[in-house]
């Protein structure tokens, strides 16, 4: 791994999820879509300050995800997951995790989220709290 890898590493925040055994598929690696859905675990996770509200008033939801599979996810008892925030927007921010295991990255991925309005339906800026936090979790974008 490169220094500079390490040191976008460094400033994440590591969310440890145990894999399940359906997550496999017939080849013997944990299904594509399954790691969509590891890494929701994992934003959720680290989104919500206490199990019960999140630190969104009103929610967010996905925009895009985009992930890079750098190597096939086998079912082990967990996996590690690595993430950061690798841009803030005026209504949208990126969220950027790494799937580990046995020390070797398996994926890497960028998420894009959008904070809901009042309505439930409608984006909105995001307010001067959520920028410190997301500020706080800044790591550098993918190349």
């Amino acid at each position: 791994m490169s220094e500079a890898s390490q040191q976008d590493l460094a400033a994440a925040t590591e969310v440890l999820l145990q894999l399940r055994w359906s997550d496999q598929d017939a080849l013997g690696h944990v299904n594509n879509a399954r790691i969509v859905t590891l890494m929701e675990e994992a934003r959720i996770r680290w989104t919500r300050e206490d199990g019960n509200t999140g630190r969104f008033e009103y929610g967010t939801v996905v925009a895009s995800i985009n992930i890079d599979y750098l190597r096939p996810l086998y079912y082990q008892p967990e996996m590690l997951i690595r993430m950061g925030i690798s841009r803030v927007g005026n209504k949208s921010f990126t969220v950027r995790g790494i799937g580990y295991q046995d020390g070797e990255q398996v994926f890497d991925s960028t998420t894009v989220m959008v904070p809901l309005a009042q309505d439930g339906k409608s984006s909105r800026p995001l307010n001067d709290i959520e920028r410190g936090w997301l500020g706080e979790s800044l790591i550098p974008a993918r190349s």
